[in-house]
């Protein structure tokens, strides 16, 4: 029987997998890394970077608030004057944690994965909101890429230290991209704004001994699945349904594997029951297929938000496997 990290490489390299690869088994998440302040749920909290973020009890996650007191950017022609980022937390003492976890992972059998949110389009609508921060790539494109490179500059000098510490094998790095329906950008801007951060951020992982690069982007981006290949994207996970994940993998499974097929929001949710979870688990795994494909829920960490649905949704698939395999 092949190992988790063995069977996920013959999936997405269209080899000969012996079962389906189960969700996030393969990734060992090293979530211990100094990354800075993270709200929870009930909680509100400023980040390093002045962000600040609130997660209502009974809601599914947290967000930034982006009223008149709390914006950190309201000018994009001044993010000079108002962005500033925090220092990167380089002690060996702050990195213990997650070099004790990193160094218990069996590398044979499972990915040591480093986790990097938010992404960088997401950093843009964090300190200044969606609508300026879409509305800046129109009206002031210059600043827009300035900004951009110098939060580019900020994760590459995280990078560093994260690479040196925990020698990570793969990157789960979240950045939303899309609705339900649509990107929020047209592959046109997207090319011009975010391809060129991307692939210096993928490619120093690349150059620095990391193997696989797991993009989480939990929506609507088929459209952008070319520049996902050229920005060194091995797998999409968070690919939703409405994608339509079967042609995507005909089109592009031999350049990038897709992970999800499964919307969270259909078996995730207050009345789920196995049987639900089974029915589009099923659905998933017989349309799409056994390579380059991961089936899973679209959310963006290796949990349900409601209990019992992650573990179900494994045994869903595990009944996938023992049929189809």
């Amino acid at each position: 029987m092949l190992t988790k990290r063995q069977n996920l490489m013959e999936t997405i390299k269209g080899g000969k997998p012996d079962r389906f690869v189960k969700q996030y088994e393969f990734m060992n998440l090293i979530l211990e890394a100094p990354m800075g302040a993270m709200v929870g749920p009930g909680q509100t909290i400023k980040n390093g970077w002045g962000i600040t973020f609130t997660w209502p009890e009974g809601q599914l996650g947290g967000f930034p608030i982006h009223d008149a007191a709390h914006k950190v950017l309201k000018d994009i022609t001044e993010w000079r004057k108002y962005v500033k980022a925090p220092a990167v937390e380089t002690s060996d003492e702050a990195w213990a944690p997650a070099v004790a976890h990193a160094n218990a992972v069996d590398r044979n059998e499972e990915f040591v994965t480093a986790f990097v949110a938010p992404g960088i389009f997401e950093m843009t609508h964090h300190l200044m909101g969606m609508e300026d921060a879409l509305m800046a790539l129109y009206e002031e494109p210059e600043d827009m890429h300035d900004l951009i490179d110098y939060l580019v500059d900020y994760e590459l000098a995280y990078a560093k230290v994260m690479v040196d510490h925990i020698h990570p094998d793969a990157i789960f790095h979240h950045d939303d991209w899309g609705s339900q329906r649509s990107s929020f950008v047209s592959p046109e801007m997207f090319e011009e704004f975010f391809v060129p951060a991307y692939k210096k951020i993928y490619g120093f992982y690349k150059d620095n001994g990391v193997e696989l690069i797991v993009h989480h982007s939990d929506s609507y981006a088929a459209n952008l699945v070319p520049a996902m290949i050229e920005m060194g994207i091995d797998i999409w996970q968070g690919v939703m349904t409405t994608n339509n994940v079967p042609e995507l993998i005909k089109k592009y499974g031999k350049q990038i594997s897709f992970m999800g097929d499964i919307d969270s929001g259909v078996i995730d949710f207050a009345g789920w029951t196995p049987e639900i979870v089974a029915e589009y688990t099923e659905k998933a795994c017989k349309q799409c297929g056994k390579l380059y494909f991961i089936p899973g829920a679209s959310h963006g960490l290796n949990f349900g938000c409601y209990p019992g649905v992650y573990e179900s949704n494994d045994e869903a698939i595990d009944k996938m496997s023992k049929e189809m395999f």
